[in-house]
């Protein structure tokens, strides 16, 4: 019979691991939207930069580092957040240093909502991340220039491909 080598258990009892700590934090944070619903109701104030934002989002948090053009640190998670659809160069290599600066200039010290996509081969949440005021990280970054749309994972979404 055919056995993995070592090291593809470990990192699949780590996945396991993470997955179900999320699925933990889901179910913790229905029932306390389920008790709150028993609440008398309140009035909420919806300003308009949280109407821009899409409906299903999975985390949020302030940025707290920029590793390179598609990959930063958030305050509240443990790993990093790898930008959904987004291929940037790395920092070495010839537009990375650019990638960089403008992904530090779009989201530094910002509070991001982003939902996650998936979790890639190092442990990254993969996740498509939203400014305040509603505007797509990975749209932005295209649009800046200094990055293009990674067709493999992003299926066309941002029609670039």
């Amino acid at each position: 019979m055919f056995r993995l080598p070592r090291r593809y258990t470990r990192r699949s009892t780590h996945m396991r691991r993470l997955y179900s700590f999320g699925t933990a934090a889901i179910v913790a944070l229905a029932g306390l939207g389920a008790l709150n619903s028993c609440d008398a109701p309140t009035t909420v104030n919806m300003t308009a930069e949280r109407s821009a934002l899409p409906a299903n989002i999975d985390f949020s948090g302030r940025v707290t580092r920029i590793v390179d053009g598609d990959t930063f640190w958030i305050s509240g998670q443990d790993v990093r957040i790898r930008v959904w659809g987004l291929d940037a160069p790395e920092t070495n290599r010839p537009g990375g240093s650019a990638a960089t600066a403008a992904m530090t200039r779009l989201v530094s010290g910002q509070v991001l909502h982003c939902r996650q996509r998936d979790i890639d081969r190092f442990g990254r949440i993969v996740g498509q991340c939203f400014l305040p005021d509603g505007r797509d990280i990975t749209r932005e970054m295209i649009r800046s220039g200094t990055s293009t749309e990674f067709c493999r994972f992003s299926r066309n979404y941002y029609g670039t491909c």
